[in-house]
């Protein structure tokens, strides 16, 4: 997890390999349970990820804490060898976990919007403007596959 993950071509995403393991991944992280799971984080050092903030994992939570955290439901999605651009000076602080070290949290200072360029998983250029926590669990596990813990 420490090291630069690299990229996938065409050929390899749309191959039973890799979407099995978007499968596998997706499962693990509605299991653990998680809003985004990079496959660094499964011991594959390959720019992928998932993502899913489910409502039922909202709606749990005060409205007032929905609303500071700017969190709403995101459907699942794949990112394969993303971009990020970082949109305006705007951060936030939030406490942030990790499904790889259970239990920890920290404070972590985030841009408030991004910009991720990034291929589906059918090899397919996408492109998503997020802002709030879409944008912190995008950043998060952008992170992950440039082997930042």
């Amino acid at each position: 997890m420490r090291a630069q993950a690299r990229q996938l071509t065409r050929e390899e995403i749309i191959s039973d390999e890799i979407q099995r393991l978007i499968w596998d991944m997706q499962e693990t992280m509605r299991d653990s349970p998680g809003v985004g799971l990079a496959a660094p984080q499964v011991g594959m050092a390959l720019q992928l990820a998932v993502i899913e903030d489910r409502e039922e994992l909202l709606s749990s939570l005060p409205a007032q804490e929905l609303a500071e955290k700017e969190r709403k439901a995101v459907p699942f999605h794949v990112i394969i060898n993303p971009e990020i651009t970082l949109l305006g000076d705007a951060r936030a602080d939030f406490y942030e976990g990790c499904l790889n070290l259970p239990g920890f949290s920290a404070v972590v200072a985030r841009a408030r919007r991004v910009r991720v360029a990034y291929l589906d998983e059918r090899g397919v250029p996408q492109s998503v403007e997020a802002s709030g926590w879409y944008a912190r669990i995008l950043q998060n596990e952008i992170d992950h596959l440039r082997g930042t813990l």
